[in-house]
């Protein structure tokens, strides 16, 4: 059967450019979005040189979106992008659309250190994303935890489970995403409130990864499960 297409709004920083490689080499498609027409352009001509068959194109965010219809969108944005970008994408995203949130409220957004976060109203972030998503939209939380360079090293396997938090049946197909990644394994994390715990994990990874200078960054791995 087909694979949902992906859609990665934030496409060009690291992290999201990382899955365009993983999903792209998995023959999944992917749509990768910035708010610059260029960037975009770059980072899908980037994958491509790298995965001559991958089915990987650039353009604005709203616009990959829309190519990406029916499919999933993925905000990998920094916190303080988000309500932003979510609010801007509002007109594309009809009930019955999956957004999975990978943002982490770091301090970092108001200038202080990244292993440190801020506290919301809503909990995390992801339950701010669903505060302000149109009437009928999901929203899912994953991929917080997963390092940027591993997610590049495409000749190396992951290794890092991924906790998946949001409604069953949106929890489930974003689940699935995770098998396309060797070495990477989605772990069912409950409703989407559970998303604060593991976002607030992520501040904790950065500091060890900082006391223990892991330029590839450390990962999460549940045992016994």
């Amino acid at each position: 059967m087909p694979k949902d297409s992906v859609a990665i709004i934030g496409g060009t920083g690291d992290q999201g450019l990382g899955l365009a490689y993983r999903f792209g080499a998995a023959g999944r498609p992917v749509r990768i979005g910035s708010r610059k027409l260029d960037r975009a352009q770059a980072a899908a001509d980037e994958v491509r040189k790298a995965l001559p068959d991958a089915d990987v194109t650039g353009g604005l965010n709203e616009d990959a979106v829309r190519a990406a219809a029916g499919g999933i969108v993925i905000l990998s944005v920094p916190f303080e992008h988000t309500v932003g970008t979510l609010k801007a994408l509002a007109p594309e995203l009809g009930p019955g659309a999956l957004v999975v949130s990978m943002g982490v409220p770091l301090a970092t957004a108001v200038g202080d250190v990244a292993a440190r976060t801020l506290g919301i109203s809503q909990g995390s972030c992801a339950e701010l994303c669903q505060s302000i998503a149109p009437e009928g939209v999901e929203i899912v939380s994953a991929f917080q935890n997963v390092s940027a360079h591993r997610l590049l090293a495409l000749a190396q396997p992951v290794e890092c489970d991924v906790i998946v938090s949001g409604a069953p049946a949106p929890r489930r197909r974003v689940m699935e995403l995770c098998a396309d990644i060797p070495g990477m394994r989605a772990i069912d994390g409950g409703p989407l409130y559970n998303a604060r715990y593991v976002e607030q994990l992520t501040a904790l990874l950065i500091g060890i990864n900082i006391r223990y200078k892991l330029k590839d960054g450390a990962g999460l791995r549940i045992t016994y499960v």
